[in-house]
């Protein structure tokens, strides 16, 4: 479960990034200068990482550390994986 604190700024984040991909797409069709379409891509790209260090930060102190206290060695262990998982996509 997200706290709301934490489900407000990741809302207004993919709003801002919502926005920012219009823009973008608008200036590929104008044939906007590469560089100044890459910088708002690479804003759009820092605004979905933020996003998810909020979300992750959320997991490891919400549902991974009540995985870890339990004494489930099998849910311990899919918590792990995901973590793995989703990290290594980060990662790519």
């Amino acid at each position: 479960m997200i706290a709301e604190d934490k489900k407000k700024k990741i809302r207004i984040g993919f709003k801002k990034v919502s926005g920012l991909l219009l823009k973008i797409s608008a200036m590929v069709e104008k044939d906007c200068y590469c560089i100044d379409v890459m910088q708002q891509n690479l804003a759009a790209i820092g605004l979905l990482r933020s996003a998810h260090e909020v979300l992750m930060e959320n997991h490891l102190n919400t549902c991974f550390k009540s995985a870890m206290s339990s004494k489930n060695e099998k849910r311990k262990q899919q918590m792990i994986k995901e973590i793995l998982k989703v990290i290594n996509l980060y990662n790519k």
